[in-house]
């Protein structure tokens, strides 16, 4: 390999990560094949690697998104190299393409990347991403919740112990205490399945409280108040949508965001035949579930209440009537939706896809 970059232009390297080693794949000016090498996935290898290729201004490096996370990027944009994270679903790839390995990927990044062909992600700080992981581990406990519930809720059923009313309401709680049967190992496993259930509890709640400071906090506590204008959308809720999205920017328009959220229905069109699907599902999950769970408020006529007034209290009033108009637009299409046949999910969905675009529009405004 040569030391010194050519000067007739940029040299792109694409890398495929993965837990030990790095392959890298040098794609030099004017050459269309990458020079290719594998090295352990350590700072001190990165380091001599690039090292070795002289100016790092006319390097241009990129590596798919990943469960390695950012440090990669972080380390060599330290070291003044230019770095992308690029998006893995947004990658070309082609219909006939069967055989993947580490090699392939790297030199089929290094060639796109020299075209433009790649869509990088928006990298967060440091800061950002440790709000970040601290929301997502509300999120994990709050599947582990449900988790307990259901087990719950599945042995009882199992042994002839039906509730037909709405479930862990104050009255569903009272109703479980209440149980009682004769069996002592039916007994003590109904005693563990509620001892987990508490504790999950428990752990959810100090994660709330750990989480709430962080949301009054710059630069976070401006983006959540102005979330939290509208219905639906609680401190949490807000502080979910701002630690996952972070740059609302980076969407061009409303339909770029929807799309993001995993709300949009699948499509297999062709010729003069369209078939849509379900909701892709594609993008964060925890603003997919955000969204939904704050689109259940406007099943409700248009209205302010205490709690939603409180949250308002000296909000710019250009946010006010965005949160009006959302409510108003919002509940008109739930209830068409719902009086033309089609099920509150299904109905719920359709207003979390366009809470979505007004979330992006306040944010964006």
């Amino acid at each position: 390999m040569s030391s010194v970059a050519s000067p007739a232009g940029l040299v792109h390297l694409g890398m495929d990560t993965s837990k030990k080693t790095i392959v890298i794949a040098t794609l030099w000016p004017g050459e269309e094949i990458p020079v290719t090498e594998r090295i352990a996935n350590e700072e001190a290898a990165v380091r001599r690697f690039f090292g070795r290729l002289g100016d790092p201004l006319v390097l241009r490096s990129c590596y798919e998104a990943g469960p390695g996370g950012y440090d990669l990027y972080r380390l060599l944009t330290s070291m003044g190299v230019a770095c992308d994270v690029v998006a893995p679903s947004l990658i070309p790839k082609g219909g006939s393409d069967k055989v993947k390995t580490d090699k392939r990927d790297a030199c089929r990044q290094a060639r796109l990347h020299r075209a433009g062909e790649l869509t990088p992600v928006r990298v967060p700080t440091q800061a950002e991403e440790a709000v970040r992981d601290l929301v997502r581990v509300r999120a994990a406990l709050v599947d582990d919740r449900k988790r307990a519930q259901q087990r719950l809720t599945a042995v009882l059923m199992r042994h002839g112990s039906v509730w037909t009313g709405s479930y862990w309401t104050a009255a569903h709680r009272a109703w479980i205490d209440a149980q009682r049967f004769g069996e002592p190992a039916l007994a003590a496993a109904i005693a563990h399945y509620r001892g987990t259930l508490a504790t999950r509890e428990a752990e959810l709640a100090a994660i709330e409280a750990e989480l709430a400071p962080w949301a009054r906090r710059d630069p976070l506590a401006g983006p959540v108040a102005r979330l939290g204008c509208y219905r639906g959308i609680a401190e949490l809720g807000g502080l979910t949508l701002t630690a996952e999205i972070t740059d609302w920017r980076r969407f061009p328009a409303a339909r770029a965001f929807m799309s993001c959220t995993g709300l949009v229905p699948s499509e297999y069109s062709s010729g003069e035949r369209t078939r849509r699907g379900s909701i892709t599902k594609a993008g964060s999950e925890p603003v997919r579930t955000t969204l939904i769970e704050a689109a259940w408020a406007y099943q409700h006529a248009p209205a302010i209440g205490a709690t939603l007034r409180r949250r308002q209290a000296g909000a710019d009033p250009g946010t006010l009537a965005r949160s009006w108009k959302a409510q108003r637009r919002l509940n008109g299409r739930y209830r068409h939706l719902t009086s033309h046949g089609k099920a509150r999910g299904e109905a719920i969905t359709a207003v979390a896809r366009e809470l979505a675009g007004f979330v992006w529009a306040e944010m964006t405004a």
